[in-house]
């Protein structure tokens, strides 16, 4: 009898194949088109945008393939600012009082979207610092 080793079967942790490039271009996609929706469904940026936010921050963490993480892990603050600053030169009122300057506007739409930023944000670094820390214990036998 030979013991041959089985190759060990894929986990959650080890999914994630999908380059960097494209993972930050669908979650900008993505992230955009929720802002959009949001924006015509209500007054301003408010919690439809959040949950899109926080779920894309996981779901990037989760797609991205272990040599792109630092791609994905510098995502959810850069685009987060970069949505808000977008709305602030804009549509100030969507983000803070209609009469804010844009620099204004940037402070008040990230502090009013920061509860989603930190928990979207750690959620996406706890992700990639199990899989890496996972991938490192479990070594790929392809």
């Amino acid at each position: 009898m030979s013991s041959t080793a089985q190759p060990r079967p894929r986990t959650l942790w080890d999914e994630g194949r999908r380059s960097g490039r494209d993972v930050v271009s669908l979650a900008v996609a993505l992230l955009l088109t929720a802002t959009v929706l949001d924006l015509l469904l209500s007054d301003g940026l408010g919690l439809l945008y959040d949950l899109v936010f926080a779920t894309l921050c996981v779901g990037a963490a989760l797609a991205v393939r272990p040599s792109d993480f630092f791609a994905v892990g510098v995502l959810p603050p850069l685009a987060m600012f970069a949505i808000v600053l977008l709305l602030a030169l804009s549509d100030p009122g969507s983000v803070a009082r209609a009469d804010d300057g844009v620099v204004q506007a940037t402070v008040s739409g990230l502090s009013r979207h920061a509860v989603a930023l930190v928990l979207g944000y750690g959620a996406c670094l706890g992700l990639l610092a199990a899989r890496r820390s996972y991938l490192q214990r479990h070594p790929a036998t392809d």
